[in-house]
Parts: structure tokens; sequence; C-alpha cells
């Protein structure tokens, strides 16, 4: 039998997404994305770095700025209107407290109810490994909606401690808990990926546009038998 997830809370309305690289938030949970803001919802993106170590024929610092200018534009397509860039080097993010800090930095100032990011498991479904970016920052996100509420950890931010992260979404995992019906995102989630052209050419021979819907269609109708038969973006979800 296979195990049915639950649905995500919407009892929020701010959100925050916080990943290594433009890109991560594309494949899949731009769908769910799109979704939420729709019904009113406010999610930004903040991405660890630029991405400027991820196209093999493109210099650093040529791919930065594109790969800055795709993810604006894939954010705009499901409703994000702020996008923030920090400045860890792509590739070699170090977990540590300077990541720690930067990051409760940006949860201080946004104030989310709910913090999305990425799988941090050493594995993609126990069989190929994660990268060290991965890892990091989204280990780095588990103990910022901590540190972010505590006012002797970070003092000097700008922003006073916020300890209403209530809880913490983890998407692209082998083992989800719950799930999103992206059935009326699932499109615009599709065209996100697609405004990443230079990094998907780089990446693979296929058309675009056909690996973008086989990578986000193929994946949100696979989870469908685990939600009802519906399209679905899977998370792990941490209560706070």
């Amino acid at each position: 039998m296979t195990l049915q997830l639950e649905p995500m809370p919407d009892d929020w309305q701010r959100a925050l997404a916080i990943v290594a690289h433009p890109d991560d938030l594309e494949y899949g949970c731009a769908s769910a994305v799109a979704t939420w803001t729709d019904a009113g919802r406010e999610v930004v993106y903040l991405m660890a770095t630029r991405g400027e170590a991820g196209i093999d024929t493109l210099d650093p610092a040529t791919a930065g700025p594109v790969r800055e200018r795709e993810e604006l534009a894939s954010a705009a397509l499901v409703g994000v209107t702020s996008v923030e860039f920090l400045d860890h080097a792509d590739g070699v993010i170090e977990y540590g407290t300077a990541l720690r800090r930067d990051l409760a930095a940006a949860i201080r100032r946004h104030r989310p109810e709910l913090l999305i990011t990425l799988n941090f498991d050493d594995t993609w479904g126990g069989t190929h490994w994660n990268t060290p970016d991965h890892r990091a920052v989204g280990r780095a996100v588990m103990d910022a909606a901590g540190d972010a509420g505590n006012r002797w950890i970070f003092p000097d931010t700008v922003a006073a401690p916020w300890d209403g992260v209530r809880w913490v979404a983890v998407a692209g995992v082998n083992n989800p808990t719950h799930a999103v019906d992206v059935t009326d995102g699932l499109e615009r989630g599709v065209r996100s990926l697609m405004e990443h052209r230079a990094y998907i050419q780089a990446l693979t021979d296929k058309d675009p546009e056909r690996y973008a819907h086989d990578q986000i269609e193929g994946f949100a109708r696979q989870e469908a038998e685990r939600f009802g038969g519906r399209p679905a973006v899977t998370f792990r979800l941490y209560p706070r």
C-alpha cells in the first residue's frame, strides 16, 4: 500500500525559500510557489551563491550574471518579486557560523512563518551523491531557523530576532511527508525551469522545452500516486 501524503499547511502568509543556487527551486518546487502566490501568499527567494561555477562553457565572471538574470526571470513567472543573492562561492560553500549568520539575518529581515530549502541528505534517493553546497545550505537553514529567534546569537544583525518560523519544508527528498496540489501551477513551474536556458543547454543536448516538461511534469505526476491522483510537489515538513 502506498503511503499517502498530508497536505501542506495553508494557514500562513509569508515564506522564505533559501537554496544554494539559481535553478535549485525550479526543479519542482516552483510549481508549488506559483500555487501559493496565486492564493495571495508572499514568497521570497534567497540564493546563497550566484551559480557562477555551474556552467562549464562559461567562466564564473560571465556565468554569474547570466544565471542571476535567469533566476530573476524564473521567479517572476511564479509570482516572486523579491530575489536576493548572497556572495558565498559556488561549489565551495562552507557550513559554519558565517553561513548561519547570513541566513539568520535574512530570516530576521523577512520574518517568515514557513522556511523552504532543498534536500540536504547525503544522497538523492539513496543512490546519487548530493553536492556539498546543497548539504551545507540545507543544514544551515535548519540551524538558522533557531538562531534567528535567539537574541544572544548573532546580536549584531540589523533586524530584531524572529522566533516566528513555524515549519521548515525540505523539497527534493526521498521520504516526504507532505505535498501541494500543483494542478494550477504546473505549467508555470515548467516555464520557470525553461528560463534557465543557458544552464540547461550546457547540461543536456535535449530541447530545453522538452527537458523542462519531462523534469517537472514527470515528477509531479509520479507523485500523484501518493496524493489522491493530483499532480504534486512534495516536502519533508519539520514543525518548530
